[in-house]
């Protein structure tokens, strides 16, 4: 496809709120939505696990319950599937919509990340890397595959996460054509958030390529799983010439709902690969075995 270079993003600080039906929840996704829209944006990036706060649709115990609420969830599913589809169709978007837990055939979950394009269709990145609380409590289980995603932008590639913190799915990533990596995160802790910052931060600096990270903000009592809800959505980029000194080129405020937008140029990226005052993706091998 005919690759423009020329990108506006939004990354959201999605708030998790305590729903009463289904129709409030698309009410709220399509607000956030349209006021993205209204910036004049071209890609929407929200966070890992914002789905979540549709199991306080449910009843008390199933809320208090991590693998009943992972279920119920799933009678949500193609809803969810339809309303994103619907919204990128209608505003001509690609969507990249967070994290859903998806059953699989054994009786387990992957964290899924769909990215919905204008025509209608959609993919998928599942999450390859999962944290304790995934591993010990959730039974989240690790997708297998590391994808990119083509574009009428370029090829784009997804860390859900904890994952933006293994620099060789990343490297993996860009290898295959990647210029801009999504990072929709969800930390419960002022250092996990930091931890998949600087994770993100990394993979730009040793890429030299775009990295867009979407945290969940908030405090949702009501929720085992995403009860606390710490972070700031900020688009990242390669610390060289033409570029921010310190890697930033946008960052919302700490915990605040909130939009961030960028206008990226990926044509950059190739350039700076080439003509930038370091060789970070090129020299990643470098000429040292250890």
């Amino acid at each position: 496809m005919t690759s423009k270079h020329q990108l506006r993003i939004a990354s959201a600080q999605y708030d998790i709120s305590e729903l009463h039906n289904w129709q409030e929840y698309v009410s709220k996704i399509k607000q956030w939505v349209n006021d993205a829209v209204e910036h004049n944006s071209q890609m929407l990036l929200f966070p890992e696990y914002y789905s979540m706060e549709l199991v306080s649709l449910f009843d008390a115990a199933t809320r208090k319950d991590l693998q009943k609420q992972l279920f119920a969830l799933q009678t949500l599913h193609d809803d969810f599937l339809t309303l994103y589809q619907e919204l990128a169709q209608k505003h001509q978007l690609l969507i990249q919509a967070g994290t859903f837990p998806v059953l699989q055939e054994k009786q387990t979950f992957h964290n899924r990340a769909y990215l919905f394009y204008p025509d209608g269709h959609y993919e998928f990145q599942d999450k390859l890397q999962m944290t304790r609380f995934e591993n010990e409590q959730w039974q989240i289980t690790a997708g297998e595959e590391i994808k990119v995603f083509d574009t009428d932008y370029g090829k784009i590639a997804i860390n859900v996460c904890y994952d933006s913190e293994f620099p060789l799915i990343a490297r993996k990533q860009v290898e295959m054509g990647a210029n801009l990596i999504l990072a929709p995160s969800c930390t419960d802790t002022l250092a996990g958030y930091h931890r998949v910052r600087i994770g993100c931060q990394a993979r730009a600096l040793e890429n030299q390529c775009y990295v867009v990270q979407s945290p969940t903000v908030g405090n949702a009592p009501w929720s085992e799983a995403v009860d606390v809800n710490i972070g700031a959505a900020a688009i990242y980029t390669p610390v060289d010439y033409d570029f921010p000194d310190d890697g930033i080129l946008a960052m919302g405020e700490l915990n605040q709902a909130q939009w961030v937008y960028a206008d990226l140029d990926l044509q950059s990226i190739e350039k700076i690969r080439t003509t930038g005052q370091v060789f970070n993706y090129r020299d990643w091998d470098g000429q040292f075995r250890l």
